[in-house]
């Protein structure tokens, strides 16, 4: 995924927060719809970059998830290593180490050519494919709604065949992608009928404002198949210093997840949640060592419970 930073606030969006922010300010504290509330985690193995599967697969109980996300080149390379293994044999693997995969990204294939991944991933038990949606950029307001809906169109029959094997295809609000706006999710969302179609929502790559990031997930609603606990911090296109680079997790960054945690509450949200961040360059582990990656992510998650737990 190419990074990028937050982008000016549009018309819409603009009158959405300031809207979001009075509401908030009068509006009495409702009760939420799912009281016991919990994270749902699920392990990249991009955090690991190019570590062999079976090194990673024993991190994901140790970084108290509940199973992983298959991540291809160039950011790891685990899918590839699925692809040389075969099915059968990764399978074995998987049960032997008793990881549950969740998702499977393929950003490298994209929403047009999946119809072979869904076969895998029903095959593997995986109920979720995360790729982005490509397309035209820098699209507002019509044009931008009607880019949508004919994009939504050419899924239908992607869409059929994923609700036929019953596995979600997450669309990711990617930067440079005519998915990346908050008013691009709201109209993927309202644009098709079918249960298949989500989205895979990272607030990287949205404006750092959770007065804005709270009422868009609560718009999403039940479209929301993967939370990416991600925020920019200060990037990752470019080569900076490790705690600088560290500054996208969360807990380290400026970017309060509280109120995205409390919407994601509010929506009753089950689907995994991903902790996350890029290295850079891609590919390489975001810590030296699997056990530095998992204590980073264990501290990362720490935070995200503790605020789960004060809502």
């Amino acid at each position: 995924m190419l990074p990028q930073p937050a982008s000016p606030l549009s018309r819409r969006a603009f009158t959405r927060l300031c809207a979001a922010t009075a509401a908030g300010m009068l509006a009495p504290r409702v009760a939420s719809a799912a009281p016991d509330f919990r994270l749902r985690y699920v392990l990249a193995s991009s955090m690991f970059g190019t570590l062999p599967i079976a090194e990673i697969l024993p991190e994901v109980a140790r970084s108290g998830a509940v199973g992983i996300d298959l991540w291809p080149r160039p950011h790891g390379s685990q899918r590839e290593e699925l692809t040389a293994m075969g099915v059968e044999k990764f399978a074995a693997l998987l049960q032997e180490q008793k990881v549950r995969l969740e998702v499977i990204t393929r950003y490298d294939l994209g929403p047009q050519r999946i119809a072979t991944e869904l076969d895998v991933a029903r095959t593997l038990g995986a109920s979720v494919l995360v790729c982005a949606s490509g397309g035209p950029r820098g699209l507002q307001g019509e044009d931008l709604k009607k880019a949508v809906r004919e994009f939504v169109e050419k899924m239908k029959p992607h869409l059929a065949l994923a609700e036929e094997k019953g596995i979600k295809i997450a669309i990711e609000n990617h930067g440079n992608a005519l998915i990346e706006s908050p008013d691009s999710l709201r109209w993927l969302a309202e644009s098709s009928a079918s249960p298949a179609l989500g989205v895979a929502f990272a607030p990287y790559h949205l404006p750092q404002e959770p007065a804005l990031l709270a009422p868009l997930i609560r718009d999403l609603g039940p479209r929301l198949q993967l939370f990416y606990a991600w925020q920019y911090g200060k990037g990752s296109k470019e080569k900076l210093p490790k705690e600088q680079e560290l500054l996208q997790m969360p807990g380290r960054g400026s970017l309060d997840f509280a109120p995205l945690l409390g919407a994601l509450r509010q929506i009753a949200f089950a689907g995994p949640t991903e902790i996350f961040m890029h290295p850079v360059p891609r590919g390489i582990p975001i810590l030296d060592t699997a056990a530095e990656v998992t204590a980073e992510i264990n501290r990362a998650r720490s935070y995200l419970d503790e605020r789960v737990a004060a809502l």
